[in-house]
Formats: structure tokens, C-alpha cells, sequence
């Protein structure tokens, strides 16, 4: 009998402990105006108020039972309010709720609002016990100044975290974002984006990723996955993209591009730094920059084949003419192909033999568009008004201006003169203005930018506050709010991947386009907030097109007047010649070639045949104008020398050295042969071969250095001038003097492409 009764009081402790824990778990009726009992199972309430796992539960209305199992359930009609520990209160129009799992359904005028936002829709399920809310037919979130609406979306009430998909649309002060796949944090600001996403600032610009995070509080961009910026017609690209929108500056790392398609102006490295106040750009990181420039030569046909050609077509017909200029063409580029075939030889002297073979600065073009490519450690670019742009008035004049005019030299030779005196009278030489010195660019350090998660910690639970019964649902607004939000999805284009890749392919093609080359010229006559760009290059400057080429210390370039200023050791190569003096300037008109001015110490030099001889060409200056991108006609003046070898035509072989000493040498070609060649003041020597030994052979100031010439793109982004190795013959001497060696001249190395 005792072990009877024992059991019979275990089993009563064990029924009393699970009544205790359903009493705690089960709904509690705090106060309701007035109660009815329908079909014996459901209590229904008016204005209950309902207590259950510390979340208040109230309405006008609501249904209450329990089913078979002992399940309980509660149905609100009316202005429903649900009041969390946490501060977050959830109203409705109506309520379906399940205690055991603590999981509710709230339909029509639903809002959440915690004290950092508030999430509106028609239907929303959410789970007290994991404090997580869903809407799957179109919402929206509002947080402070964001405005976030989508198709669907998780709210997370204890992190503040909100995910959102399909036809997402975020509207902030400052830009509209547009994505398909994003996560927002209401205490940081932080969207976070999973797909293609575009961010649209009010003043035109946009922020393109597929990954990445934006803060819509601070402006700050961080992005890893097909970025892209683009102002008006600018273009930034990079692996990583670092953006502050409230300073305008942007920086790129890891095959970065810049394209500017009014400028017409494209740049590549691995790093980029974009200052939007400025307009301005900073490449390193093996930075490379491209210009695209007229290079068609056979626009203007040879005089003699003018008029050879002219008489005889006015007998044809116009279907023989076109056929014979179709013919003249096939042939022409069958010439073309041909040269093209052969290496690159130096030319013989003039049929008069008095001047350096210089002539030709262009080799024949593949086609009437030609790319100049430019690298540097550093390359700077920005844009400024043309009316603070200050072009250089270098007073050039094709009939050689004034003319520099220095002391009588007594060179002790007068014997073997040959040439004439140039007939007029000596004016004063006044110096071209030079230009001041480059303004000096900090590069910020290089980094790789990376997105990191932010974890914040939980709010702390703020004490439960009474529901506010008085705090009622404009449910016109919501709806009319909530159909506006769907009409704006249904007309949002919502970015397709690869966007990054084809707007700069598409801005590429426009930069490359030779019919869209005079674009920036026509900008000169609009309005006085028309805008230029400049180009600065820093250090170990290289330059390549395909018959020209260049190394400096830095470079500085106008896009207004197209004016190249080489400083710092600068150094140019056409052809078989080398070109050098301590400033160059070259300027371009209408996308083409038109002048160049080797300023101080200008030195022209080219090989003589596959010999360790040199024809040079100096002065105190040299002028140079050219015409379809062949020298038309150049002046050399200030103490002018020109030394020629002879070669014997038939055999190849140097029969003499011709020695030209003046105040100024003049020449104009034509047909790209010698036409005029005079000296003014001219002290003339012509030595036999045996008379020429390394005193003689080499003008004072020599510099021979072919192995500084990049022989392609590729070379010259990847090899620089090496500055270690002497430059004249002076600095060859001195070497040799304190080494101990023998004294003479650099020994030549024959350029050959």
C-alpha cells in the first residue's frame, strides 16, 4: 500500500510542475471591456489586452481558444498593437497568432517601428522568439533619411540587420540605389550589396558593383567586384574601388582604367586616385596612358606625281578615273606593305652633300590613325577651364623669326670654304618664354581595399513601456504609400551584370573613333566654362607611336594647344636620328605634327650607314616645322654646326666629312629631299677621310644612346633609361680618366627595328 501512495504523489508533483510551466508558457488576459463565449471553444474579447512571454498583444477585437492538443491561438481584428521588452512596436489591422511557437501573421497597414526604423507592408509574418519579420508582397523600410523599399525582405530586430530581394530601391539625400540582392544595418547605415548595383548621386554620377558596401550616412564606398565610377563623360575602373563621396575623391587598385571620351583621353595602371573637386587623376603602378593622333601621310601626294598624273585623267572617263584611282591606291599600299617588310636603314645625304639626313620623322603609316603611348612612375591629369589655360608663345615663324646672333668665333680653317651667305639683315633674337617648373604631386601610399563586416553590438533592452493605445494607423497613407512604392519597383531598371565591362569598352570605342578626333577642338568657341585637360608625367618618362619615340625625366602636356614639353634629360627618336636638347617642346595642330623646338644645348644625331660614324646637327636651338608629319623646313640657330659624311652612292662607301659652322643653318625640303640649305655667316671645311680622327669626328656636346629607345609598348612599360651610363663624350672622358682606361668615344650602337 506505501509504495502505491508514493507513486500516486510523484505522479501529482509531476502533473503540478507541468501546470506550473503551461500556466507560464500560456497567454494571459490583462483587461478587456467586455467578454462573450462563442460555440463553447472561443472566447472572444473587446479591447482585450493580451500578456504572453513578456510581449503585450492588444486590438479592438480578438478571438481566443485553444485546439485539441491544447495549442493556443489568438485572432485580432482592429488597430492591433504588439508591444515587445525591447521598445519595438508592431501594428496591424488584424492578427493571427500562435503562442506555442510564438509566430504571428499581421495583414493590411502593418508597421514595425523600433527606435531606429520603420518597416511598412500589407503582410508580415514574424517571430517573437527569434525576433524576425518577412514580407514577400512588396514593403518598405525607413531609417532616419534612407528609404528602402523591395519585392521581399527579412527584418532582424535584435541586430538591426534587414535583407532585402528583388527590385530594390534605397533613396537617401544624397543617392538612389538600385539592386536586386542587398543587406541593410539601420545603426550603421551600411548596405551591403550581392549583385549588380547601381548607386546614383543627385549631381549625375554613378557607382556601379556586383560587391560591395555603401554607407549612406558617411558617403563611402568600398567595393571588390566589377566597379565602376563614372561622372559625365569620366570613367574609373578598378578590381578594388574606394569611394568618399563627401570629399568627391575616389581610388582605385589592381587594373585600374580612366577614360575621359571628350577629352579623349584613356589611362591604365595599378593604382588611380580620382579627385572630383578638381577633376583631376592620379596613375601609379606602372601607369599607361593613350592619346589617339592623325597620322595620314598620303592625304598629300608628291608634287611630281601631281602632275604626271593630273593631264591624263582629265581624257578618261569618270568610271576609267575611278578605276585608275582605285588602281593608284592598290599600288600605293602594296608600296606601303613593302617598306613596311624592310628594316628601318638611314638615308643617304642629299644629292648636294652639304646636310645631315634628318628628314624623314615618319615612317609610313599603317593606317590615318596612330596611338601615342606614354608611362611614367607617376602620371597626373585633370581638367580646368580653357580661359586659365596659359599657352605657351614659343615665337616661332616659319621663315625662322629673329635670329640669335653670337661673337665672331676664329676657327683658325678657312680653307675648302664651300656655300653662300644668306642675304639680310640681323635683327635682336629675343628668348621664347620658359615654361615653370611642375607642380609636385603626392601619391597617396597603395593599399588594397577590402570590405570588412561590421559587427555592432545588441541595443541594450530598454524597459517596457505601456502600449499607446491613442497611436493610431493612417492606413489611406500606408496604402496610397505602399501602391507608389509598387508602381516604382514595376518601372525601376534594375542593373544587368558585366555593366562595368561594357560601358568602358563602349568608352574605349568612342575614345578610339578617328571620325570623333576633332571633338575637343570644337569646344574652343563655346563658352568661357569650356573646360582642357592637362597631363603631367613624373620620372622616367617613356613615350612610343609607331615612328617616334621619347624618354624624359618629366613631361608636361595642354590638350588645348596639343603641346608636348619634354624637361629633364629629354631625348627623341624618329627613324634612324636621335633628337636631344635640355627642353623640347613639340606641339601638334589638328591632331597632326606641326612644330618642335629643341631649346639649349639641341642636338641632332644619325647613324652613318652600319659605320661608327655620326652625322650631327646643333645649336643653341633648333626650330622645326613639318607638314603631313614630315619635316618641312628647319632653322638651327646659335653657334650652328652641321657635320656630314659623304658616302659614295655606288659603293657605299664614306668618301669625306663635310664640317658647316654659322650664326644660323637654314634648310627646306621638298618631296622630303633637300630643296634650300643656306648659312648665315657660314665658316665651311670639308675634310678628306684620312684627315678624321675622334678630335674632329664628334661636335662638342655628343650624345649617341640607342639602348635608351623603347622598341615597343611592352618595353617601354617595362624597361627604363638607364641613367648610370655616361652621356657625352666629357662625361665618357672623365670616366676613363679616373678609371685608368683609354680615352674615346662611346662606342655607337646601331638602332635597328
Amino acid at each position: 500500500m506505501k509504495p502505491v501512495f508514493t507513486l500516486f504523489i510523484y505522479l501529482l508533483s509531476i502533473a503540478a510542475l507541468h501546470a506550473q510551466q503551461g500556466a507560464a508558457d500560456a497567454m494571459r488576459l490583462v483587461s478587456s471591456t467586455r467578454g462573450v463565449i462563442i460555440e463553447q471553444r472561443v472566447m472572444r474579447h473587446y479591447n482585450p489586452v493580451y500578456e504572453h512571454k513578456s510581449n503585450t498583444l492588444m486590438a479592438d477585437s480578438g478571438d481566443f481558444w485553444r485546439d485539441d492538443i491544447g495549442r493556443e491561438f489568438f485572432e485580432a481584428y482592429g488597430n492591433v498593437v504588439i508591444t515587445q521588452p525591447s521598445g519595438t512596436v508592431i501594428y496591424g489591422d488584424r492578427l493571427h497568432y500562435e503562442a506555442a511557437t510564438q509566430h504571428a501573421v499581421l495583414t493590411n497597414n502593418v508597421r514595425v517601428v523600433d527606435n531606429k526604423s520603420v518597416l511598412t507592408t500589407n503582410y508580415l509574418t514574424y517571430s517573437f522568439r527569434d525576433q524576425r519579420g518577412t514580407y514577400t508582397g512588396g514593403g518598405r523600410i525607413v531609417s532616419g533619411t534612407d528609404t528602402i523599399t523591395s519585392r521581399n525582405a527579412y527584418y532582424f530586430e535584435r541586430t538591426k540587420d534587414s535583407y532585402f530581394r528583388e527590385k530594390v530601391i534605397v533613396r537617401s539625400p544624397d543617392v538612389v540605389i538600385y539592386t536586386d540582392t542587398m543587406r541593410y544595418n539601420s545603426i550603421t547605415r551600411d548596405n551591403f550589396f550581392f549583385g549588380p548595383t547601381n548607386i546614383k548621386g543627385r549631381a549625375g554620377e554613378n557607382l556601379y558593383t556586383e560587391r560591395g558596401v555603401y554607407n549612406t550616412g558617411t558617403g563611402i564606398a568600398k567595393f571588390n567586384l566589377n566597379n565602376l565610377y563614372t561622372e559625365g563623360s569620366k570613367f574609373l575602373k578598378g578590381d578594388s574601388l574606394y569611394y568618399d563621396r563627401s570629399i568627391g575623391d575616389g581610388e582605385a587598385f589592381r587594373n585600374v582604367v580612366f577614360v575621359d571620351t571628350l577629352e579623349k583621353f584613356y589611362a591604365n595602371g595599378g593604382y588611380g586616385k580620382y579627385r572630383g573637386g578638381e577633376e583631376s587623376i592620379t596613375m601609379a603602378d606602372k601607369p599607361l596612358v593613350k592619346m589617339v593622333v592623325d597620322n595620314d601621310t598620303t592625304s598629300k601626294a608628291p608634287a611630281d606625281s601631281v602632275k604626271t598624273i593630273e593631264p591624263e585623267a582629265e581624257k578618261l572617263s569618270r568610271r576609267e578615273r575611278k578605276q585608275r584611282e582605285r588602281d593608284l591606291e592598290e599600288q600605293q599600299q602594296q608600296e606601303e606593305l613593302a617598306q613596311q617588310e624592310l628594316q628601318l636603314s638611314i638615308d643617304s645625304l642629299s644629292k648636294d652633300n652639304v646636310l645631315l639626313d634628318t628628314v624623314h620623322v615618319a615612317s609610313t603609316p599603317k593606317s590615318k590613325v596612330d596611338t601615342v603611348y606614354m608611362t611614367a612612375d607617376t602620371i597626373f591629369s585633370r581638367t580646368i577651364p580653357r580661359v586659365e589655360y596659359v599657352a605657351l608663345d614659343l615665337g616661332l615663324s616659319r621663315d625662322g623669326g629673329q635670329l640669335l646672333v653670337d661673337e665672331d668665333v676664329d676657327y683658325g680653317d678657312d680653307d675648302d670654304l664651300i656655300g653662300g651667305e644668306e642675304s639680310g639683315e640681323l635683327e635682336e633674337f629675343t628668348d621664347p618664354s620658359t615654361i615653370s617648373e611642375l607642380d609636385s604631386v603626392s601619391v597617396a601610399g597603395l593599399a588594397t581595399a577590402a570590405i570588412d563586416t561590421i559587427q555592432k553590438k545588441l541595443p541594450s533592452r530598454t524597459d517596457r513601456k505601456p502600449p499607446d493605445i491613442a497611436k493610431k494607423t493612417d492606413s489611406l497613407t500606408i496604402a496610397n504609400t505602399l501602391k507608389a512604392d509598387s508602381t516604382l519597383r514595376d518601372q525601376v531598371v534594375i542593373p544587368a551584370g558585366n555593366e562595368a565591362g561594357t560601358r568602358i569598352d563602349e568608352a574605349m570605342e568612342t575614345v578610339m573613333r578617328p571620325d570623333l578626333l576633332s571633338a575637343p577642338d570644337s569646344l574652343k568657341a563655346i563658352s568661357d566654362t569650356a573646360r582642357t585637360r592637362i597631363v603631367k608625367a613624373y620620372r622616367n618618362v617613356r613615350m612610343f607611336k609607331s615612328d617616334l619615340q621619347a624618354v624624359a625625366d618629366s613631361v608636361y602636356y595642354g590638350m588645348q594647344d596639343s603641346m608636348f614639353r619634354f624637361m629633364g634629360k629629354p631625348m627623341i627618336w624618329s627613324d634612324g636620328s636621335q633628337i636631344s636638347a635640355d627642353t623640347i617642346f613639340m606641339q601638334m595642330i589638328n591632331r597632326k605634327l606641326d612644330n618642335a623646338l629643341l631649346k639649349d644645348n639641341a642636338f641632332m644625331v644619325n647613324a652613318v650607314l652600319d659605320s661608327i660614324k655620326f652625322n650631327q646637327l646643333k645649336g643653341r636651338k633648333i626650330t622645326v616645322f613639318f607638314d603631313q608629319n614630315y619635316i618641312e623646313r628647319l632653322f638651327v640657330d646659335g653657334n650652328a654646326e652641321n657635320l656630314v659624311f659623304n658616302v659614295d652612292e655606288p659603293t657605299r662607301i664614306i668618301r669625306d666629312m663635310f664640317h658647316d659652322r654659322g650664326a644660323r643653318i637654314k634648310i627646306i625640303f621638298k618631296d622630303k629631299k633637300v630643296n634650300i640649305y643656306n648659312t648665315f655667316k657660314p665658316n665651311q671645311q670639308v675634310y678628306p677621310l684620312k684627315l678624321v680622327n675622334q678630335e674632329n669626328e664628334i661636335l662638342p656636346g655628343f650624345i649617341w644612346r640607342p639602348q635608351d629607345r623603347p622598341l615597343s609598348v611592352d618595353d617601354m612599360m617595362n624597361r627604363k633609361r638607364d641613367n648610370t651610363v655616361p652621356d657625352t663624350k666629357e662625361e665618357v672622358d672623365k670616366e676613363a680618366q679616373e678609371g685608368g682606361k683609354e680615352i674615346r668615344p662611346p662606342d655607337p650602337v646601331i638602332f635597328e627595328e
